[in-house]
């Protein structure tokens, strides 16, 4: 529920590129979440693995190999990696956006130092966090549930306000739709799909859903209910307010506003106490936001720990199943990044891992209906007819297209620094894999490690 809010500072990013037709970009990356989400929530719920890198793991790690490094585990390994970068850079960069509208619009704070502010608002998000989350997702999913009717309800009312108090004209839309040297050409469909690949990160989001599909009381019911009914939200107000936001501002008036695209379609519903209104949505929603990323993050550690694919610390559970020492590390890494700012290059380098991520997830998906382990095992919930084919086109289409087309978007944007930042942190895990798979090898081979896993076994 946390992944409405994002389509607020991604509107900014993509609108230069598409002008209005972003409008129509965001609907089609919603309706394709639900392509590679369907398949996502499949896996979950069938093997009990958390998403994309517990499924990726179980697909692609052969129990029958007795060394640790071969490629099935390599795989599974940097495909978790993938997934947590893609979730990191949220937590910090969010906090960081948190306090500069606190700044913004509560005057008493706006001679505080910035990156002082930042650190003890991230400080006082991360321990609300923990001690929700500590009692099991039931815990975040009731604060989750306080913050979205806070955000959502707010923000919806906003937008649409806007078609019925006559701030909304659509020859902002019509006569901005694109940009008037569009001419789909390579380079324009280029530049398309490296919009899709960064609006993906916002508008496909929503697969937190599907990653908890095992944990559900009934996976096989209410895994679709939480797919269909988030993917509807999801579509529902990417639609309302990509058109709203367009149809008040215009393209120029969206540029203007930079990340803060909702204060000037607030201020025009209800002068200037519209401000305070997107204020309190904002940070609300950007702490929904954060904790959806809190979680997301922490588990796709837990998962890494538990198959050793990151020490092994990181899959201690609590008595509620909650894993949190990997929750303490991602605190921790949130509150070692706030201080380093600069939020567009990190998204746009994180884009790269989601890529990776969902290519390897939709790969996993293919194989856990061909793999003889995986193909008859009963599914408690199975994705619709024909859903290998798409997850096969998905697969293609992360890997040969979406990649190559954000490389060249970021490389016109923010210079070849964000497509080598993407991959220096991406690339930077393949050693560190190594030197771990070596580590815990020795620890196999010692004496007592055969006596020790036999103890185990019978336990």
């Amino acid at each position: 529920m946390g992944v409405p809010i994002l389509i607020l500072p991604s509107l900014f990013d993509v609108t230069d590129t598409l002008w209005a037709f972003s409008i129509i970009m965001w609907c089609v990356s919603v309706v394709q979440g639900f392509a590679q989400n369907f398949a996502i929530g499949e896996v979950s719920a069938t093997f009990g693995c958390a998403g994309i890198p517990g499924s990726v793991q179980l697909m692609f790690t052969d129990k029958n190999v007795k060394s640790r490094i071969n490629k099935g585990r390599f795989m599974s390994g940097f495909a978790s990696w993938c997934y947590w970068f893609t979730w990191t850079p949220v937590i910090p960069i969010f906090t960081i956006m948190c306090g500069t509208y606190l700044q913004e619009f509560v005057e008493p704070l706006s001679g505080v130092n910035s990156t002082l502010l930042n650190l003890c608002l991230g400080a006082l998000i991360f321990l609300l966090l923990i001690a929700v989350s500590s009692r099991g997702l039931a815990g975040g999913a009731r604060l989750g549930l306080i913050l979205a009717v806070v955000t959502i309800l707010p923000l919806v009312l906003v937008c649409s306000l806007t078609f019925f108090n006559g701030s909304f004209e659509l020859s902002h839309i019509m006569n901005e739709f694109l940009p008037p040297e569009w001419g789909w050409s390579a380079t324009d469909l280029v530049m398309l799909f490296g919009t899709f690949a960064l609006a993906q990160w916002s508008a496909c989001a929503w697969e937190t859903a599907a990653v908890y599909g095992s944990e559900y009381k009934n996976p096989g019911k209410d895994l679709p209910k939480a797919l269909l009914s988030c993917g509807a939200i999801c579509f529902i107000v990417y639609a309302i307010v990509a058109i709203a936001v367009f149809g008040v501002l215009g393209v120029g008036g969206v540029e203007d506003a930079g990340y803060a695209t909702l204060v000037p379609v607030a201020v025009a519903d209800f002068g200037e106490i519209g401000s305070s209104i997107a204020l309190i949505m904002l940070v609300a929603g950007m702490v929904l936001l954060i904790q959806t990323a809190f979680l997301g993050s922490s588990r796709a550690l837990y998962t890494m720990g538990e198959e050793q694919h990151m020490p092994a610390f990181f899959a201690k559970k609590n008595k509620h199943g909650t894993p949190y020492v990997a929750m303490m590390f991602q605190a921790c890494m949130g509150m070692i990044l706030i201080p380093l700012g600069s939020p567009e290059m990190i998204l746009a380098a994180s884009s790269f891992g989601f890529c990776l991520a969902l290519g390897f997830a939709m790969w996993a998906f293919r194989r856990s209906r061909t793999d003889p382990r995986f193909r008859d095992v009963e599914r408690p919930w199975r994705a619709p007819r024909g859903w290998y084919w798409v997850s096969t086109g998905i697969t293609i289409y992360q890997f040969f297209v979406l990649i190559p087309c954000l490389a060249y978007w970021s490389y016109c944007y923010f210079g070849v620094s964000s497509v080598i930042l993407g991959g220096v942190i991406l690339a930077c895990y393949i050693p560190f894999w190594f030197f771990l798979q070596k580590y815990y090898d020795s620890k196999d081979k010692e004496p007592n490690a055969e006596v020790d896993t036999e103890t185990e076994a019978v336990s």
